[in-house]
Protein backbone atom coordinates (compact mmCIF):
# COMPACT_ATOMS: atom_id res chain seq x y z
CA UNK A 1 0.00 0.00 0.00
CA UNK A 2 1.59 3.34 -1.01
CA UNK A 3 2.24 6.08 1.53
CA UNK A 4 1.20 9.63 0.78
CA UNK A 5 2.10 13.11 1.88
CA UNK A 6 -0.92 15.04 3.14
CA UNK A 7 -1.08 18.82 3.47
CA UNK A 8 -3.67 21.06 5.12
CA UNK A 9 -3.67 24.37 3.28
CA UNK A 10 -5.19 27.27 5.24
CA UNK A 11 -6.83 29.82 2.97
CA UNK A 12 -9.23 31.89 5.12
CA UNK A 13 -10.29 32.65 8.67
CA UNK A 14 -13.16 34.21 10.62
CA UNK A 15 -13.46 35.56 14.15
CA UNK A 16 -16.51 34.25 15.99
CA UNK A 17 -17.71 33.23 19.48
CA UNK A 18 -17.76 29.66 20.75
CA UNK A 19 -21.57 29.61 20.73
CA UNK A 20 -21.47 29.50 16.92
CA UNK A 21 -19.28 26.39 16.97
CA UNK A 22 -20.81 24.27 19.76
CA UNK A 23 -24.48 23.33 19.69
CA UNK A 24 -24.93 22.71 23.41
CA UNK A 25 -23.88 25.02 26.28
CA UNK A 26 -21.10 23.76 28.57
CA UNK A 27 -22.30 21.28 31.22
CA UNK A 28 -21.27 23.57 34.08
CA UNK A 29 -23.68 26.21 32.81
CA UNK A 30 -20.92 28.79 32.37
CA UNK A 31 -22.56 31.60 30.37
CA UNK A 32 -19.19 32.93 29.18
CA UNK A 33 -18.97 32.86 25.41
CA UNK A 34 -15.35 33.44 24.54
CA UNK A 35 -13.76 33.80 21.11
CA UNK A 36 -13.34 30.67 19.02
CA UNK A 37 -12.10 31.58 15.54
CA UNK A 38 -12.63 29.27 12.60
CA UNK A 39 -10.12 28.52 9.85
CA UNK A 40 -10.83 27.30 6.31
CA UNK A 41 -8.77 24.61 4.60
CA UNK A 42 -8.31 22.65 1.43
CA UNK A 43 -6.16 19.54 1.46
CA UNK A 44 -3.59 17.98 -0.87
CA UNK A 45 -2.74 14.28 -1.01
CA UNK A 46 0.23 13.28 -3.14
CA UNK A 47 2.99 10.81 -3.83
CA UNK A 48 5.29 10.27 -6.80
CA UNK A 49 2.46 8.96 -8.95
CA UNK A 50 -0.53 11.26 -8.34
CA UNK A 51 -1.96 14.39 -6.77
CA UNK A 52 -5.44 14.43 -5.25
CA UNK A 53 -7.06 17.67 -4.10
CA UNK A 54 -9.69 17.52 -1.39
CA UNK A 55 -12.17 20.39 -1.61
CA UNK A 56 -11.67 23.60 -3.55
CA UNK A 57 -12.45 26.42 -1.09
CA UNK A 58 -14.29 29.62 -1.94
CA UNK A 59 -13.48 32.56 -4.19
CA UNK A 60 -13.37 36.33 -3.57
CA UNK A 61 -17.10 37.03 -4.15
CA UNK A 62 -18.10 34.32 -1.66
CA UNK A 63 -15.50 35.61 0.78
CA UNK A 64 -17.13 39.04 0.68
CA UNK A 65 -20.68 37.67 0.76
CA UNK A 66 -20.05 35.63 3.89
CA UNK A 67 -17.79 38.17 5.58
CA UNK A 68 -14.70 35.97 5.81
CA UNK A 69 -11.04 37.00 5.73
CA UNK A 70 -9.04 35.53 2.87
CA UNK A 71 -5.53 34.58 3.97
CA UNK A 72 -4.40 33.24 0.59
CA UNK A 73 -6.71 32.36 -2.27
CA UNK A 74 -6.92 28.54 -2.34
CA UNK A 75 -5.81 28.36 -5.97
CA UNK A 76 -2.73 30.43 -5.18
CA UNK A 77 -2.12 28.27 -2.12
CA UNK A 78 -2.20 25.15 -4.27
CA UNK A 79 0.33 26.68 -6.62
CA UNK A 80 2.53 27.46 -3.60
CA UNK A 81 2.58 23.70 -2.99
CA UNK A 82 3.56 23.06 -6.61
CA UNK A 83 0.04 21.96 -7.61
CA UNK A 84 -1.34 23.39 -10.87
CA UNK A 85 -5.15 23.16 -10.67
CA UNK A 86 -5.34 22.78 -14.45
CA UNK A 87 -3.42 19.48 -14.31
CA UNK A 88 -5.18 17.89 -11.33
CA UNK A 89 -7.00 14.69 -12.32
CA UNK A 90 -8.91 13.89 -9.12
CA UNK A 91 -10.77 16.23 -6.78
CA UNK A 92 -12.71 14.94 -3.79
CA UNK A 93 -15.57 17.22 -2.79
CA UNK A 94 -16.46 16.32 0.79
CA UNK A 95 -19.75 18.22 0.47
CA UNK A 96 -21.21 21.07 -1.54
CA UNK A 97 -21.17 23.93 0.99
CA UNK A 98 -19.80 27.20 -0.38
CA UNK A 99 -16.48 26.94 1.48
CA UNK A 100 -15.72 23.47 0.11
CA UNK A 101 -16.99 23.55 -3.48
CA UNK A 102 -16.06 26.90 -5.01
CA UNK A 103 -13.53 27.42 -7.79
CA UNK A 104 -14.67 24.26 -9.59
CA UNK A 105 -14.03 25.72 -13.03
CA UNK A 106 -10.33 26.08 -12.18
CA UNK A 107 -9.98 22.28 -12.51
CA UNK A 108 -10.79 21.68 -16.19
CA UNK A 109 -9.25 18.20 -16.34
CA UNK A 110 -10.45 16.81 -13.02
CA UNK A 111 -12.94 14.14 -12.15
CA UNK A 112 -14.94 15.19 -9.08
CA UNK A 113 -15.69 12.50 -6.50
CA UNK A 114 -18.98 13.15 -4.68
CA UNK A 115 -21.49 11.16 -2.67
CA UNK A 116 -24.82 10.39 -4.36
CA UNK A 117 -26.58 11.59 -1.21
CA UNK A 118 -24.90 14.98 -1.34
CA UNK A 119 -26.07 15.77 -4.86
CA UNK A 120 -29.57 14.61 -3.95
CA UNK A 121 -29.54 16.77 -0.82
CA UNK A 122 -28.20 19.89 -2.55
CA UNK A 123 -30.73 19.71 -5.39
CA UNK A 124 -33.76 18.27 -3.61
CA UNK A 125 -36.63 19.34 -1.40
CA UNK A 126 -34.42 20.21 1.59
CA UNK A 127 -33.19 23.25 -0.34
CA UNK A 128 -36.69 24.69 -0.13
CA UNK A 129 -35.81 25.58 3.47
CA UNK A 130 -33.72 28.74 3.85
CA UNK A 131 -31.96 27.47 6.97
CA UNK A 132 -30.77 24.33 5.21
CA UNK A 133 -29.65 25.99 1.98
CA UNK A 134 -27.87 28.93 3.63
CA UNK A 135 -24.39 27.39 3.38
CA UNK A 136 -24.82 26.33 -0.25
CA UNK A 137 -23.97 28.53 -3.22
CA UNK A 138 -26.47 27.90 -5.99
CA UNK A 139 -23.80 28.73 -8.58
CA UNK A 140 -21.43 26.10 -7.18
CA UNK A 141 -24.19 23.49 -7.13
CA UNK A 142 -25.18 24.35 -10.71
CA UNK A 143 -21.55 24.08 -11.78
CA UNK A 144 -21.38 20.60 -10.29
CA UNK A 145 -24.57 19.64 -12.16
CA UNK A 146 -22.84 20.78 -15.36
CA UNK A 147 -19.85 18.58 -14.49
CA UNK A 148 -22.28 15.66 -14.17
CA UNK A 149 -23.58 16.31 -17.69
CA UNK A 150 -19.98 16.50 -18.92
CA UNK A 151 -19.29 13.04 -17.52
CA UNK A 152 -16.81 14.37 -14.99
CA UNK A 153 -18.41 13.34 -11.69
CA UNK A 154 -17.67 9.96 -10.12
CA UNK A 155 -20.46 9.26 -7.66
CA UNK A 156 -19.90 7.29 -4.47
CA UNK A 157 -22.54 5.43 -2.48
CA UNK A 158 -21.09 5.18 1.02
CA UNK A 159 -17.50 3.96 0.63
CA UNK A 160 -15.27 4.29 -2.41
CA UNK A 161 -11.63 4.10 -3.46
CA UNK A 162 -10.03 7.08 -5.18
CA UNK A 163 -6.64 5.40 -5.52
CA UNK A 164 -4.73 2.67 -3.73
CA UNK A 165 -4.49 3.89 -0.13
CA UNK A 166 -7.04 6.71 -0.52
CA UNK A 167 -10.67 6.00 0.30
CA UNK A 168 -13.78 8.07 0.98
CA UNK A 169 -16.48 7.23 3.51
CA UNK A 170 -19.94 8.62 4.14
CA UNK A 171 -20.14 10.54 7.44
CA UNK A 172 -23.56 12.22 7.30
CA UNK A 173 -24.96 14.66 9.82
CA UNK A 174 -23.61 18.06 8.87
CA UNK A 175 -25.13 17.43 5.44
CA UNK A 176 -26.86 14.35 4.06
CA UNK A 177 -23.93 13.38 1.86
CA UNK A 178 -20.82 14.50 3.70
CA UNK A 179 -17.78 12.27 3.20
CA UNK A 180 -14.40 12.03 4.90
CA UNK A 181 -11.13 10.89 3.33
CA UNK A 182 -8.82 8.19 4.73
CA UNK A 183 -5.21 8.31 3.54
CA UNK A 184 -2.41 5.84 4.14
CA UNK A 185 0.72 7.62 5.39
CA UNK A 186 3.99 6.66 7.01
CA UNK A 187 2.43 7.34 10.45
CA UNK A 188 -0.66 5.29 9.74
CA UNK A 189 -4.05 6.17 8.29
CA UNK A 190 -4.86 9.88 8.48
CA UNK A 191 -8.56 10.77 8.34
CA UNK A 192 -9.53 14.16 6.92
CA UNK A 193 -12.78 14.62 8.79
CA UNK A 194 -13.87 17.71 6.89
CA UNK A 195 -17.07 18.95 8.54
CA UNK A 196 -17.87 15.72 10.34
CA UNK A 197 -15.86 17.48 13.06
CA UNK A 198 -15.16 21.16 12.60
CA UNK A 199 -13.06 21.38 15.78
CA UNK A 200 -11.19 19.05 18.11
CA UNK A 201 -13.64 20.31 20.74
CA UNK A 202 -16.61 18.84 18.87
CA UNK A 203 -15.09 15.39 19.36
CA UNK A 204 -13.57 15.91 22.82
CA UNK A 205 -16.79 17.35 24.25
CA UNK A 206 -19.14 15.26 22.07
CA UNK A 207 -20.75 18.57 21.18
CA UNK A 208 -21.90 19.03 17.55
CA UNK A 209 -21.28 22.00 15.32
CA UNK A 210 -24.60 23.88 15.07
CA UNK A 211 -25.01 23.60 11.29
CA UNK A 212 -26.42 20.09 11.23
CA UNK A 213 -29.22 18.35 9.39
CA UNK A 214 -29.15 15.18 11.56
CA UNK A 215 -27.59 15.29 15.04
CA UNK A 216 -27.84 11.55 15.65
CA UNK A 217 -26.17 10.79 12.31
CA UNK A 218 -23.39 13.26 13.11
CA UNK A 219 -22.67 11.54 16.43
CA UNK A 220 -22.63 8.13 14.77
CA UNK A 221 -20.23 9.54 12.17
CA UNK A 222 -17.79 10.37 14.97
CA UNK A 223 -17.62 6.64 15.63
CA UNK A 224 -16.86 6.09 11.96
CA UNK A 225 -13.99 8.59 12.13
CA UNK A 226 -12.54 6.82 15.17
CA UNK A 227 -12.79 3.42 13.51
CA UNK A 228 -11.17 4.59 10.29
CA UNK A 229 -8.30 6.37 12.03
CA UNK A 230 -7.61 3.78 14.72
CA UNK A 231 -6.07 6.56 16.84
CA UNK A 232 -7.65 9.95 17.67
CA UNK A 233 -4.31 11.58 16.89
CA UNK A 234 -4.88 10.75 13.24
CA UNK A 235 -8.27 12.50 12.94
CA UNK A 236 -7.89 15.97 11.41
CA UNK A 237 -10.88 18.31 11.95
CA UNK A 238 -12.06 20.48 9.12
CA UNK A 239 -11.86 24.01 10.52
CA UNK A 240 -9.81 24.11 13.72
CA UNK A 241 -6.97 26.70 13.95
CA UNK A 242 -5.22 24.21 16.26
CA UNK A 243 -4.37 22.15 13.17
CA UNK A 244 -1.90 24.87 12.17
CA UNK A 245 -0.36 24.78 15.65
CA UNK A 246 -0.22 21.04 16.16
CA UNK A 247 1.45 19.96 12.93
CA UNK A 248 4.85 20.82 11.41
CA UNK A 249 4.71 23.82 9.11
CA UNK A 250 5.57 23.64 5.44
CA UNK A 251 9.23 24.66 5.05
CA UNK A 252 8.30 27.65 2.88
CA UNK A 253 7.50 30.58 5.15
CA UNK A 254 5.10 31.99 2.54
CA UNK A 255 3.03 28.82 2.41
CA UNK A 256 0.11 28.58 4.86
CA UNK A 257 0.24 24.81 5.13
CA UNK A 258 1.08 22.04 7.58
CA UNK A 259 2.23 18.46 7.06
CA UNK A 260 -0.38 15.98 8.26
CA UNK A 261 1.64 12.91 7.30
CA UNK A 262 4.09 13.75 10.09
CA UNK A 263 3.29 13.23 13.79
CA UNK A 264 1.74 16.24 15.54
CA UNK A 265 4.00 18.42 17.63
CA UNK A 266 1.28 18.93 20.26
CA UNK A 267 -1.51 16.74 21.61
CA UNK A 268 -3.86 19.52 22.67
CA UNK A 269 -7.31 18.26 21.73
CA UNK A 270 -9.54 21.18 22.69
Amino acid sequence: MPDYEVFALRYATHERPASLNLLYPPPDGDPHDGPMPIDYFVWVIRNDERVIVVDTGFDWPACAAYGRTMVRHPLDGLRDLGVDPATVRDVVITHLHYDHAGNLSAFPNATFHLQDAEMAYATGRCMCHARLRGAFSVEDVCTMVRRVYEGRVAFVDGTGEIAAGVTVHAVPGHTRGLQCVRVETARGPVVLASDAAHFYANLAQQNPFPIVVDIAAMMESWRTLARLAGDPERIVPGHDPLVMERYPRHPSAETEAVLLHLPPRSTTMA
